[in-house]
């Protein structure tokens, strides 16, 4: 019988690896300098589902995830499902059925397809974001901050956000 063959030495060229220390703020830089002293959070992530009731049965029943309420909300032409995570002031999932083919969410979903639709991070001056934003010449969906369901936002366009849309909210204070 045949010994088994030796293992075979694998060369793996190493490339030089990138030092992302540069981007990194240690304990005694200033780093409030970027937009509006930072992002508070992660608000939510807005996935488009095309049946709100069956997407929340999956939620509650699998994950057992229930929705905190669920609204319409014309403005905007969707209908929304806030799944709180975390906590109180923990994150939440919102889940986004649109109401018409002929609003933008209606449009993504004929588009696109079922799922992630954007992030939203929470900022404390939503007026001072914008104006920063526009400074530096990102590419912005909106010239105003508009009303959202959780206060006044402004969109990211996903050409300057490395593909994805990204939201900045400013909440409403708690009545």
């Amino acid at each position: 019988m045949r010994p088994p063959p030796a293992p075979q030495q694998l060369t793996l060229a190493r490339t030089p690896a990138y030092d992302y220390r540069d981007w990194v703020c240690s304990p005694t830089e200033d780093c409030t300098t970027m937009l509006t002293n930072g992002v508070r959070r992660i608000d939510h992530v807005a996935i488009v589902v095309r049946d709100l009731d069956t997407s929340l049965r999956f939620y509650r029943d699998t994950l057992g995830v229930a929705p905190s309420q669920v609204i319409d909300f014309p403005r905007e032409g969707v209908k929304i499902a806030f799944l709180p995570m975390g906590g109180p002031g923990g994150s939440q999932i919102e889940l986004l059925e649109p109401t018409s083919a002929d609003t933008g969410v209606g449009r993504f979903l004929e588009k696109r397809g079922e799922g992630l639709h954007h992030i939203c991070l929470e900022v404390e001056d939503i007026e001072r974001a914008l104006a920063e934003l526009q400074a530096d010449e990102v590419p912005l969906l909106d010239t105003v901050p508009r009303p959202t369901a959780e206060g006044r936002g402004i969109f990211i366009h996903p050409k300057g956000t490395g593909g994805v849309l990204l939201e900045l909210v400013e909440r409403a204070p708690e009545s």
